[in-house]
This record gives C-alpha cells, sequence and structure tokens, in this order.
C-alpha cells in the first residue's frame, strides 16, 4: 500500500538541521523500536514533510530537506517578550535559567512554549518563536509499515499505534 490520504504511517527519521557555521547538527530520531507513528493527510504533521512522502510503501527510503518557510518559519523579530520576574517568584516558584524551556498560555487559553534568552534585575527575556524557527529541517528514514486507517482511528482523528490496537 502506498501512502495516501486515511493511510497510518510508521517511519523511522533523523533530523538534523545546520547551525550559524552551515554544519549539520542532529536533532533528534525515531528507530525501529520507537518509530513515528501517524495519520496521514489529517495535519498532524508539517504539509511539506507529509508531501515528501506521498506514495511512498513499506521498505522505501527517503530522504529530503525543507526549508525554514516549509518547516516552523521564519524567526519573527516580534516574537520575543520580556516577563516580570513576579510572574514566576509570586507561587512559591523559582526564576527560570537561560536556556530553559518554559510553559505559557495567553489570554485564550493556549498554551505555547518559550525560551529563556535573559534573565534581568526585573524581568524573564523570553522567545516566543518554535526552536526549530528559521532552521532547514534535513530528514532521512526509512517507511516501516503503511495501511488504512480503522474506523475508529479516522473518527479521533489520529493513530492508534503501528498496528491499530495502541489506542485508547
Amino acid at each position: 500500500m502506498n501512502i495516501s490520504s486515511n493511510s497510518v504511517v510508521a517511519l523511522t527519521y533523523e533530523l538534523h538541521t545546520t547551525n550559524e557555521e552551515g554544519q549539520q547538527v542532529f536533532v533528534e530520531k525515531a528507530d525501529e523500536q520507537n518509530p513515528l507513528v501517524f495519520l496521514y493527510g489529517v495535519g498532524m504533521m508539517l504539509p511539506k514533510f507529509e508531501e515528501h512522502l506521498t506514495g511512498l510503501k513499506t521498505g522505501d527510503e527517503y530522504s529530503f530537506e525543507l526549508s525554514a518557510a516549509d518547516g516552523y518559519g521564519e524567526l519573527d523579530p516580534g516574537a520575543f517578550a520580556d516577563l516580570p520576574k513576579s510572574m514566576f517568584t509570586e507561587a512559591g516558584g523559582e526564576v527560570p535559567a537561560v536556556g530553559d524551556v518554559i510553559p505559557l498560555q495567553d489570554n485564550q487559553g493556549n498554551q505555547f512554549r518559550a525560551g529563556v534568552t535573559a534573565v534581568h534585575d526585573e524581568t524573564v527575556a523570553v522567545d516566543l518563536n518554535h526552536p526549530m524557527a528559521g532552521k532547514n529541517l534535513m530528514f532521512a528514514g526509512t517507511i516501516l509499515n503503511v495501511r488504512e486507517a480503522t474506523q475508529d482511528e479516522l473518527a479521533h482523528g489520529h493513530a492508534h499505534g503501528a498496528d491499530g490496537h495502541s489506542g485508547h
């Protein structure tokens, strides 16, 4: 079976990006013991990632690069904020350190993460961009399995494991 809408895909991948010097940097991987399993075509994955997998079948190998624009977008220079330190200390919490990733919530209840870029006397500076924003993404891996989605998976909008039985 070839990868198409409403199929469940299990695959391995290695993800690399490049640093400021143009050298490849390993980011993460999914191997045969812990593959990435997803319902294809329902918006769970980056659209261009899925586009590159369209038509592949079990055993096929793939390798492609997504531009920053096709991945998590370009860096938004306006997506930085200074948060008051009191926001962290009022409830007895600790001020986060540079490099920490902290959970935040906007006024509409949407949850997201921000990276701490600096800690000042009264504020904590955070980057609200996705950690992979502004970076090209290089994927390489193998398609382990392609199967039709079950009715439960289609109704729930996500895969229930490589075999369809690891659901809830």
